[in-house]
């Protein structure tokens, strides 16, 4: 800053007031040292305000996946609902592992966020005992967990694919399988799994019909894999239940390749409401979920509990459920 000040003859007070926007400054003298930032590519350290202010600047938000939309929509939202109030969004990629999510919210706590936003209410201890201590607010999001840290945008993944199950079976399917991943390490997968051997026991429909293959998230191919074994293991089987909608465009696919009519031979359904489940042939029946509208409303959470604080208040606790829907589409 004192370069700056330097190069355009001012003092570095008026450096700092020409970059906060903090006091009155003629448009010759912000002009001068605007251009005296441009030659010598100055970049403000923060690092000294957020230590006075308490206001580091920015939130954090964590994810299981970069590369599912429904997660990018959910970042979008976020980033819809804090624009224009001064904070910007730090991502972390977790890959559905919770000892991830402990690793990334330790070194982001370090750079002391103003609020976080976590996928999913399953975190280890020591998460755990980190968020409830920071003293900054939480938003827990695609989830309705038992114990919430605090804030929760969110939607029961069970009673999601229990009502997918139900709606299959209204539709006049018996013999209703699930294809998921080989571990819990998606929770929200484990909770759809759990939903529908719920279904299966209500409807009586007998005995649960369960692929589990590969580990979160399941892949397209992986999928297609996971339809074949689901057929050979049990023949009868009349509908098959994806995790998610990827999976389920890649049974769809091995059927096509296997001659397999969909759905005359097979239903097939998913979960998301990905773009893939609305252009494939046939289209995909699927288990919708606004996710921007998820992240639009945790963001919006966030930011007035952010205000709460800064004026030395607390946000009491608020548990928001977020509506789904069934899209029944040809595959079914």
């Amino acid at each position: 800053m004192a370069d700056v000040a330097e190069r355009a003859g001012v003092s570095t007070m008026t450096v700092s007031r020409a970059l906060r926007k903090g006091g009155p400054i003629s448009d010759e003298t912000r002009r001068r040292i605007m251009a005296a930032i441009d030659e010598l590519g100055y970049v403000l350290d923060q690092t000294a305000g957020t230590l006075s202010s308490k206001r580091s600047g920015f939130v954090a938000t964590l994810i299981p996946s970069i590369n599912n939309s429904n997660f990018s929509d959910t970042v979008r939202g976020i980033g819809e609902a804090i624009e224009g109030s001064g904070l910007q969004l730090l991502l972390g990629r977790t890959d559905y592992l919770v000892e991830n999510e402990e690793t990334l919210l330790e070194s982001m706590l370090t750079r002391r966020p103003e609020g976080i936003i976590l996928t999913g209410g399953s975190h280890t201890p020591r998460s755990r005992r980190l968020l409830e201590t920071v003293g900054i607010p939480v938003v827990e999001t695609w989830d309705l967990p038992l114990e919430p840290i605090e804030h929760v945008i969110g939607f029961s993944n069970a009673a999601a694919i229990r009502a997918l199950t139900h709606d299959l079976h209204a539709r006049g399917y018996r013999n209703i399988g699930f294809i998921g991943g080989t571990t819990n390490r998606d929770t929200r997968g484990a909770d759809r799994r759990l939903g529908y051997s719920q279904a299966i026991a209500e409807l009586g429909l007998g005995q649960a019909r369960i692929i589990s293959f590969g580990s979160p998230p399941i892949s397209m191919e992986q999928g297609g894999e996971a339809i074949a074994q689901l057929l050979d293991q049990w023949p009868e089987v009349d509908a098959a239940i994806c995790v998610s909608d990827l999976s389920a465009f890649g049974a769809l696919m091995e059927c096509h390749r296997r001659g397999i009519s969909v759905p005359g031979r097979i239903a097939i359904a998913g979960f998301g409401d990905f773009e893939v489940s609305r252009c494939s042939h046939p289209r995909l029946t699927t288990v919708s979920v606004d996710a921007v509208e998820i992240g639009r409303a945790a963001g919006s959470l966030l930011l007035r509990a952010i205000e709460a604080r800064r004026v030395g208040q607390i946000l009491p606790p608020e548990r928001h459920e977020m509506p789904f829907r069934v899209v029944q589409r040809e595959s079914t």
